[in-house]
């Protein structure tokens, strides 16, 4: 059934999508609290790791991609990567997880909105969760359309995120009061244990907001030209982003000092405040929000697609196979991302779900794949790929070393991820059980019959 989607996403349309996906919430929220977790000025770093992560990651994301453009990313890259059994276990897994964390994500991003939304409101705690449900719903509705359509209004949605971007970066440039200087006075600072501890913390936050380059291979069974074009979205992103989030880190603190940055919650509304006043600051505000909703819009196509992906390979619910009769999309794994989002805004808070979003994801996802372009290289010795990563295999051991590094700094939430996966390994074999016995009794039930 996955040839029912049509290749209708083009280069641009693609890295738009990866682009406002990237740039949610999430770097207006974890400004200050990356701030905090340095105390001093090399905080900036932990952005710079955060893209030599993406770029790491992103090789082997295109590497992948652009062998199998097919829905559903990364459940099809480690269903033909580990074998018959183990392809299926790990691929099983991912869904799994996918399942809880895709939910958590679109939650943590409403919650947010919500957040925002009280600087303009003031909003009661039923308000706010409110407002939180209000955006997801929404968000279904513009979703609920054909993908040609979802493509231009992408586009429409990523010149609003590039909008505010540049205002912030050109009004701390032009500006400018504080002089800021990332690079310290002494060097030895980079050898002791503090600075690790917090690059390690401040990266959960920092990779966190660079999350959603590779949601290109999500939407692979849509993009034209895939070999090609999955790849230089995926870096275009990559480096895009980067370059924009180190220039809005400098430009704010070349305003609000960081000793006095990583105390607002609201870090650019207090920003564009002290350039242009209160009525420029809520004009930012809504445009926060604009970029908020844009990724939330992003988040919720390109994983809406990975259950229906399963349920093709009859490794999920059968009806999250369906597309829309007359519009050609997975709605109801749309349907059910959604639902299970609301019922996460409503339940959580948005402390402490960056680091479980992430701890949840690097074991079954990012690690695995990292494994799995050695174990498809291996199999595949003559084939050429369409896309292949530099200075091989150097990409893949750094990626596996600096994802560690960071699973352990997530603290308690990285035995949370442990147990997330060793539940679904267990959920997998009692499906497997049921499946026999199920294939069993209708074999019996054939051979009673022709017996009579």
């Amino acid at each position: 059934m996955s040839h029912n989607l049509k290749r209708k996403i083009t280069l641009l349309q693609a890295t738009s999508i990866n682009m406002i996906d990237m740039v949610g919430i999430g770097p207006f929220v974890v400004i200050p609290l990356v701030i905090g977790y340095f105390n001093s000025p090399l905080f900036l770093y932990a952005w710079i790791f955060g893209a030599v992560i993406a770029y790491l990651d992103g090789m082997i994301w295109s590497e992948l991609g652009a062998s199998f453009p097919l829905a559903g990313g990364s459940y099809n890259f480690l269903r033909e990567a580990y074998g018959r059994r183990g392809g299926k276990l790990m691929s099983f897994l991912f869904v799994w997880q996918t399942s809880i964390q895709a939910p958590l994500v679109v939650a943590s991003g409403s919650i947010g909105f919500a957040q925002y939304v009280k600087y303009l409101v003031p909003l009661n705690l039923y308000e706010e969760k409110l407002v939180s449900v209000v955006v997801i719903v929404f968000l279904v509705l513009l979703l609920y359309r054909k993908i040609e359509t979802i493509g231009k209004l992408s586009v429409l949605l990523w010149v609003g995120v590039m909008i505010t971007i540049v205002w912030i970066i050109a009004g701390g440039f032009t500006h400018k009061q504080i002089p800021y200087n990332f690079w310290p006075n002494d060097t030895s600072e980079f050898f002791k244990a503090a600075f690790w501890i917090a690059l390690g913390q401040g990266s959960v936050k920092t990779i966190y907001s660079y999350l959603g380059y590779y949601n290109v291979c999500h939407l692979g069974g849509e993009i034209v030209r895939p070999e090609k074009n999955i790849p230089r979205s995926i870096f275009i992103s990559i480096t895009g982003i980067a370059i924009l989030y180190l220039a809005m880190n400098i430009s704010i603190v070349g305003v609000v000092p960081w000793q006095e940055a990583k105390n607002y919650s609201f870090i650019v509304s207090v920003f564009i405040e002290r350039i242009y006043g209160i009525g420029a600051a809520r004009i930012a505000t809504a445009l926060v929000l604009w970029v908020a909703f844009a990724s939330l819009f992003a988040v919720l196509l390109g994983y809406s697609r990975v259950p229906y992906a399963a349920a093709l390979d009859n490794n999920f619910f059968k009806p999250f196979a369906k597309l829309h009769p007359t519009k050609e999309f997975p709605y109801i794994s749309l349907l059910y991302i959604a639902g299970l989002g609301i019922i996460f805004s409503l339940s959580f808070s948005l402390k402490g779900v960056i680091s479980a979003i992430l701890a949840m994801r690097i074991l079954v996802q990012f690690i695995a794949q990292s494994i799995a372009v050695v174990l498809l290289r291996r199999r595949n010795k003559a084939k050429v790929l369409p896309f292949s990563m530099w200075v091989y295999p150097l990409p893949v051991i750094t990626s596996i070393l600096i994802w560690l590094f960071v699973f352990f700094s997530t603290g308690w939430f990285a035995l949370w991820g442990i147990l997330i996966a060793l539940a679904g390994v267990i959920a997998f074999f009692i499906k497997e059980h049921f499946e026999k016995k199920a294939i069993l009794l209708i074999k019996k039930e054939e051979r009673s019959s022709t017996t009579f």
